[in-house]
């Protein structure tokens, strides 16, 4: 067995609204279809693939078993580094901006509404 990439994040959420407005325009991602669970949520797309899925919770939206979860952030590879930094100076979204020369990387680091971080890694030579 070898794993090949990875196919999607699961994250649990108390604003499932603002969440999918918030992975819609400022990440660009498409709010598609979704399995009939029975639990509120969303799969967020990037092109044809369901790459985040919300889960809609009351009331607490933290997860794990006896602690939180401790998953530090996901990452996007990603390309159109201008257009997207553009995208979060006009929205006002804060971010941090790291290159990492050697990873021949610029990463932008932003955090969703409920404070998790993501980042997106785009080739340095944009």
């Amino acid at each position: 067995m070898q794993i090949n990439k990875l196919d999607h994040v699961n994250v649990r959420t108390a604003q499932l609204d603002v969440m999918i407005d918030w992975y819609s325009n400022v990440l660009g991602l498409r709010n598609g279809e979704r399995p009939h669970f029975p639990f509120p949520g969303a799969w967020m797309y990037s092109g044809d693939h369901p790459c985040v899925h919300l889960v809609g919770v009351d009331g607490n939206a933290g997860a794990g078993a006896e602690t939180a979860l401790k998953l530090e952030h996901f990452a996007f590879a990603a390309s159109g580094l201008q257009a997207f930094e553009a995208r979060l100076q006009s929205r006002g979204q804060e971010f941090r901006r790291s290159e990492l020369s050697e990873a021949g990387l610029v990463q932008i680091n932003v955090w969703d509404p409920d404070g998790n971080h993501i980042h997106l890694d785009f080739p340095i030579n944009e």
